[in-house]
């Protein structure tokens, strides 16, 4: 291909996206919903919007979560697209636009960002390489937010993966959950994005290709790829989607890891310590005698700086009317390192741990201030109740990959919590 047709090619593709909302499947509902995942939030947070296009994510961002945004994209005609928005909706001292790769930011200085925000871009970095370089710019508690590509069946078609192949290389939603826990990252949430996102994307694009002059060099070939991709989305979209990811970098302080048996008299003393009987270090021990309810993988500790255990989190199963689920306890932090970010850091991890081993639901009994930060809701809310009374408040719930509904019922504990 010669310089002058990558160039046409180039120029037509822009052309024909030009004015479009969005650059990618998405909704502002959607957006709205990755926010509510990524927790509180300073109240003026700086947000980082990578490959923002016209900017829909920024706009929102700056207008209902107060955000101080700063858009980078390397196609200025969007970013002056942007800049017409904000000011339009009185957003010009809330949105600066910048004019940049994505993958090379050294202007932006370490720790800059509370937010770093990529609505359907970081396919241009690749989702690996973006979790390693965008990791700097996250302020200490910074949350990364991103949506991406997936496959969302083990067997997609011969006509997706032909496809796919020369496009993009996809994971599943839990492929790419292991590759950000793998790469020091804790998931906060995952969020399957909805099919209307792809109609927001691909129904006004359709119009500009129908509409589109393919008299002019490259226009052919720009609407011919279009209406490719959006054919193949119609026959084959039960193959792939797109999800979002919603992570929070692991805190360096407190490694975790899971449970060998070198650890298991210093969690009994941890147990012991950490409560004011000894029953919830019998539990413990009684758990892991029962083949039913113990999940080897899913009994994690945190590390102090000298090695020694500080904390630890259990994971066990249980069940909801008869319907697998996972409840979270004991939870508990040597009394020298509580209310240093020990106890977060392990049950981070442990609820990580869940996640990539498939569990859908995590049930906890505990304190309603504390359990909520990890994305715990009243269970209530989605009709499941203990068989024993307890405050509303005190009985939570985690959907840990926000797909499909969550079956309500009672919920029957191991044998082991004697209830």
């Amino acid at each position: 291909m010669t310089t002058d047709t990558t160039t046409a090619l180039h120029d037509a593709f822009f052309a024909l996206h030009h004015g479009l909302p969005r650059q990618g499947p998405g909704s502002d509902s959607t957006t709205r919903r990755l926010l509510s995942l990524a927790g509180p939030l300073p109240e003026r947070p700086r947000v980082l919007d990578l490959g923002c296009g016209p900017g829909r994510s920024a706009l929102l961002l700056a207008a209902e979560a107060g955000a101080d945004v700063t858009a980078v994209d390397l196609h200025e005609p969007f970013l002056a697209e942007l800049r017409a928005a904000a000011a339009a909706r009185g957003l010009t001292d809330r949105i600066r636009t910048l004019r940049a790769d994505m993958g090379a930011l050294e202007q932006l200085a370490d720790g800059s960002f509370d937010l770093v925000w990529a609505e359907s871009s970081v396919f241009v970095l690749g989702f690996d390489r973006a979790l390693a370089q965008w990791r700097r710019l996250l302020a200490p508690g910074g949350t990364l937010v991103l949506t991406e590509c997936v496959w969302t069946t083990e067997e997609p078609g011969p006509e997706a993966r032909a496809f796919w192949a020369d496009a993009y290389p996809l994971r599943t939603v839990a492929g790419n959950a292991a590759a950000a826990v793998g790469a020091g990252y804790h998931v906060l949430g995952t969020f399957p994005q909805p099919e209307g996102d792809w109609d927001e994307y691909y129904g006004p694009l359709a119009r500009h290709a129908d509409a589109a002059d393919t008299s002019l060099p490259g226009m052919a070939e720009a609407v011919a790829g279009a209406r490719a991709e959006i054919a193949l989305r119609r026959e084959h979209g039960g193959d792939y989607g797109y999800a979002g990811y919603v992570l929070r970098p692991a805190d360096p302080r407190w490694p975790t890891r899971e449970e060998t048996a070198a650890d298991v008299a210093r969690v009994r003393e941890i147990n012991a310590a950490a409560f004011p009987t000894p029953e919830e270090a019998g539990l413990v021990d009684a758990l892991r005698a029962d083949p039913d309810a113990w999940l080897p993988s899913l009994s994690y500790v945190a590390e102090a700086p000298d090695g020694t255990v500080a904390a630890y989190a259990l994971i066990t199963r249980c069940h909801v009317d008869g319907v697998p689920a996972a409840a979270l306890g004991p939870v508990a932090v040597a009394p020298e390192h509580q209310r240093t970010g020990a106890g977060q850091a392990v049950v981070r991890a442990v609820l990580d741990a869940a996640r990539l081993r498939g569990e859908r639901l995590v049930l906890v009994l505990g304190h309603p201030e504390y359990y909520p930060r990890f994305g715990f809701v009243r269970a209530s809310a989605y009709g499941i109740k203990p068989a024993f009374a307890v405050p509303d408040e005190a009985m939570m719930a985690l959907r840990l990959d926000g797909s499909g509904p969550v079956a309500g019922g009672t919920i029957s504990y191991p044998a082991a919590f004697g209830v």
